[in-house]
């Protein structure tokens, strides 16, 4: 606008100046003029008045994500406490073992810390502190536990600074370690938090390799590098067993290190692998992790890419061949654009995103399980999965495009016409029913709660994206804390 009313000026100044025979031009340039500035000062207000609905819209948004967040922790306290997950139709409880390791209150410690809600928060850590024990006769699935306990204690020591905490990071560790004594350092599937013992040598790829992030911050803050090293062999135990072509399977043998399914993908049973080889690599800077990140992302992109009537998708491939074998993909799969993204590739990140976007429209939530090219769900559960609200939130961050923030404005409003009850949330059995099933995740507090209340509070700036990474299970972590001169002492690489 401005260059154009300049154009316009130089343009009729010269006709002006160059008799008096044009002085009723100057009445036309006046006009020309009033009506330009008219035009500024109009669109100005209209600009100025969509920014302050906009930040209306934000702060109600954020505030009413704390409030449910509130409503579903007390709910929570109330129907559960000192138990895994809350029941919340029947207004009862779930245990993942035998005994319970309360799990969901260490993985909405770090939502609840975020959102400002201390006191919630010191109330966790002051349980975890004085009653958790983990010399427990049970056995734990090691990765399960490894996201959502190890990281939530992780998180809750680097926000409360409380030594303590890190001690029962530490001791939860130590029982995790076991596993790891395998013929190829890849875990086993068990393992006995009070005995050490093992069993389950058959496991996917997230289960075998996704330990580096929460096992180098633990190296990191005790300066014992047996943690990371332990992980880090069990990714490279994965990357050295990859084909010529670049690409690895899905399901290995723990001992022979033998593939069991050689199915190549995305998918839930791989995802995190790939998002903690970028990730470790930002947080602590081990290049060994950069150069099979630079050696896996091609391959994804070039044999699982498929562009299918207008949409971009990453099937399944085979890892020897790379020729697909399956249009079967998991709503796990929308986590990709999130770590596109974040590694600079904003062009897949938002393809792939719109993607995702056109299947939760589709039915109101997203399928489990979904065929793109049968276009049908073979699981059409909805479990209050994060990961496209995870990428809409990255997506924002780095686009500034308001389209990802009102693609989670939009989530929001689904999730609670279909799985908002009147004490909490819960899971949908189907999505083409919308019939409900009676189980909360305890994701739904670390993940899908956090990643919407970043989104409509981003404008605040209270909390910095770029000074921060998060964990698969969202715990987030301070990259100004990790000076990585000396993460390459104390994770020994």
């Amino acid at each position: 606008m401005k260059a154009y009313r300049k154009s316009i000026t130089r343009i009729l100044s010269k006709l002006i100046n160059t008799a008096s025979k044009f002085t009723v031009f100057t009445v036309m340039f006046g006009s020309i003029l009033f009506c330009t500035n008219s035009c500024i000062q109009e669109s100005t207000k209209s600009n100025n008045s969509k920014q302050e609905n906009y930040l209306v819209e934000a702060q109600q948004l954020a505030e009413e994500v704390v409030a449910e967040t509130m409503r579903s922790w007390q709910s929570y306290k109330q129907y559960a406490w000192g138990h895994d997950v809350l029941a919340p139709l029947s207004k009862s409880h779930k245990d993942w073992y035998a005994k319970p390791l309360y799990i969901s209150p260490i993985d909405a410690y770090s939502t609840l810390a975020v959102m400002g809600l201390d006191e919630e928060a010191k109330m966790i850590e002051n349980y975890v502190v004085d009653s958790l024990d983990f010399n427990v006769d049970i056995d734990a699935k090691i990765f399960e536990v490894n996201i959502r306990i190890l990281g939530g204690l992780l998180s809750m020591y680097e926000i409360s600074g409380n030594a303590k905490v890190l001690d029962k990071a530490r001791d939860f560790a130590d029982r995790m370690l076991p596993a790891f004594n395998t013929q190829t350092g890849i875990p086993t599937y068990w393992v006995n938090l009070k005995t050490g013992e093992t069993k389950g040598d058959t496991v996917n790829v997230a289960e075998a390799a996704s330990y580096t992030f929460e096992m180098g911050i633990l190296s990191y803050y005790t300066k014992d590098p047996t943690y990371y090293q332990a992980a880090k062999k069990a990714t490279m135990a994965v990357f050295n067993r990859r084909s010529d072509i670049g690409l690895i399977g899905d399901v290995i043998d723990v001992q022979s290190g033998q593939w069991v399914s050689k199915q190549s993908h995305i998918c839930a049973g791989v995802d995190s692998y790939y998002e903690y080889l970028y990730k470790s690599y930002l947080m602590f800077g081990d290049n060994d992790l950069k150069e099979v990140w630079d050696q896996s992302i091609g391959p994804i992109h070039q044999y699982m890419a498929e562009d299918y009537k207008g949409q971009l998708w990453y099937g399944r491939v085979d890892m020897e061949t790379g020729a697909h074998v399956s249009s079967v993909v998991t709503l796990y799969d929308a986590f990709f654009p999130a770590l596109l993204a974040l590694s600079g590739d904003l062009e897949h990140a938002k393809k792939y995103q719109n993607t995702w976007s056109a299947l939760w429209n589709k039915y109101g939530l997203e399928p489990m399980v979904y065929d793109y090219k049968k276009e049908q769900p073979n699981y059409p559960a909805y479990d209050l999965n994060p990961e496209i609200i995870e990428s809409a939130y990255y997506l924002y961050h780095f686009t500034g495009d308001s389209i990802y923030f009102n693609m989670n404005a939009s989530f929001w409003e689904d999730i609670k016409k279909y799985c908002k009850t009147d004490v909490a949330f819960t899971s949908v059995a189907d999505v083409q029913t919308m019939e409900k099933k009676d189980y909360m995740p305890t994701f739904f507090f670390a993940e899908t709660l956090k990643y919407l209340y970043l989104t409509f509070s981003m404008h605040t700036g209270e909390f910095s994206f770029d000074n921060h990474l998060f964990t698969t299970e969202a715990h987030q972590f301070n990259r100004n804390h990790i000076n990585q001169e000396a993460a390459a002492e104390y994770l020994g690489f």
